[in-house]
């Protein structure tokens, strides 16, 4: 029997008291998942191998639509350094990733990403 463990990545900000999924901004015709790959690069300083797209959020941030795609990843090599962005990690169990994601809507990709591992 094998079991799989699941954890999940959280990036924090001191300056904003914040802890979600990396994310960001798409350069100029940048595919999104090769996007997505490059800031979780930059924001974590590891890769990542992909696998299945999660569910895309859409909300507003300061009054703006904003439409952010996420896939499910497996962590690659490298090494976590403080930087403008992110200043903290975290890998949690989905248990402790849901108490401490800052937002509500964050919270879906957790059970997201569960789903698609067959893991509920």
């Amino acid at each position: 029997m094998c079991r799989l463990t699941c954890h999940f990545l959280h990036c924090g900000q001191r300056s904003y008291d914040d802890w979600s999924h990396p994310k960001g901004k798409l350069k100029r015709d940048e595919d999104p998942l090769a996007g997505a790959l490059r800031e979780v690069a930059e924001e974590t300083g590891h890769t990542a191998r992909p696998g299945s797209e999660l569910p895309t959020m859409r909300y507003l941030a300061n009054g703006r639509p904003k439409e952010v795609r996420y896939w499910a990843a497996e962590a690659g090599p490298g090494t976590f350094a403080p930087n403008t962005e992110v200043d903290r990690l975290l890998w949690l169990s989905p248990t402790a990733a849901r108490v401490r994601l800052t937002q509500p809507r964050d919270r879906t990709l957790v059970d997201a990403l569960l789903n698609s591992l067959h893991m509920t």
